[in-house]
């Protein structure tokens, strides 16, 4: 069986009789863990063992696990410094920023790896203007050219534990103010503007080290009137056409406020994948997956499959033989010595 465009999330840490239907039907090719799915680490494992029997191929499984405010997993799992602790000493010691960057992409990977976990959507790729509260430190740097080189370090980390990495959030968050899980930003700048900086990482990166992208729930206005994940400007036009990028597109949560301006659940998963996305988030609304399953049409797809296939994990280190690795020593060494006081989490459960 394909993968199914829809990417859908859990209520709680065990799967229901009725989840697991949902995970069985053919739209359905992904599932998004948050931390309420969260008990422990043999718990996590067992729940992505489970949900990987039902199908083969078999289900995507992601999570958001970015660090800072920005990490799903807590007990068990080392503590994830938010990336801006990364990057805040590039200009003064590149090469120990890289260093840092490679081994932290490695850790977060390789112990999501280990209990089963495909891919986090991750990294940042948007530019910290001191704007966007809602980016603030989950952006490595404000210049564009040290995102890209932290961001290029990073993901070699995370595909050195067969990870693949998921860049977001195209073409560009770090310059509004309004958070889009609440509300619908509106950017003004020209994209003559936004390719010099906001979209230089993706435009670096997507050929080679990207294998997904996550488009904004933002208005650019002065280049297209719907916000960018509903918007064949930027995801055909912008994204496969000039930028000619050939991975999967996978939209940020249709729940978000930024979405609501293309009407309800269904018709937000219709106009997604109508602009371009390869497989749309739809969670955190209880009752909108049936929604979409019920009146969503869309025909098999090889060549979107193809891109989703790509985001499987495809090998994981046994937990246990991990943390006895020195690699994953020196690793949890390294992040300890650039890491900042521990943050709250962001709430976006």
């Amino acid at each position: 069986m394909a993968l199914g465009p829809l990417m859908v999330d859990l209520l709680a840490t065990e799967l229901s009789e009725t989840e697991k239907e949902i995970l069985k039907h053919p739209l359905v090719g992904g599932v998004i863990l948050f931390s309420r799915n969260f008990e422990s680490v043999e718990q996590i494992t067992r729940l992505c063992d489970e949900i990987h029997q039902l199908r083969q191929p078999h289900l995507l499984i992601s999570v958001d696990h970015e660090g800072g405010r920005v990490q799903r997993f807590r007990k068990g799992f080392s503590r994830l410094p938010p990336v801006a602790a990364i990057g805040k000493e590039y200009h003064q010691h590149p090469k120990l920023t890289l260093e840092r960057a490679e081994q932290s992409g490695w850790l977060m990977a390789a112990e999501l790896r280990a209990v089963g976990v495909d891919f986090s959507f991750a990294p940042v790729l948007d530019l910290d203007y001191g704007v966007s509260q809602v980016i603030g430190d989950r952006s490595f740097h404000r210049d564009p050219l040290a995102v890209t080189d932290i961001a290029r370090a990073y993901i070699q980390g995370m595909k050195r534990a067969w990870m693949s990495a998921v860049g977001k959030h195209f073409p560009g968050h770090g310059a509004v103010e309004v958070d889009s899980h609440l509300g619908l930003p509106v950017d003004s700048r020209h994209l003559e503007d936004m390719l010099q900086a906001d979209m230089l990482p993706f435009t670096r990166l997507c050929q080679t080290e990207l294998a997904g992208i996550m488009p904004a729930h933002i208005v650019y206005e002065n280049n297209d009137k719907l916000p960018a994940c509903f918007s064949p400007f930027w995801l055909q036009e912008m994204l496969r056409g000039k930028l000619q990028f050939q991975g999967a597109i996978l939209s940020d949560d249709l729940s978000m406020e930024g979405a609501a301006i293309m009407g309800g659940p269904l018709e937000r998963a219709e106009a997604a994948l109508s602009a371009g996305c390869d497989m749309v988030l739809v969670c955190n609304n209880p009752g909108s997956v049936e929604q979409v399953i019920d009146g969503l049409k869309v025909s098999t797809d090889p060549l979107r499959n193809a891109r989703l296939m790509r985001l499987h994990g495809r090998h994981a280190t046994p937990r246990h033989e991990l943390q006895q690795s020195a690699e994953w020593k020196q690793a949890v060494q390294t992040v300890m010595d650039y890491a900042p006081d521990p943050e709250m989490e962001l709430n976006l459960t």
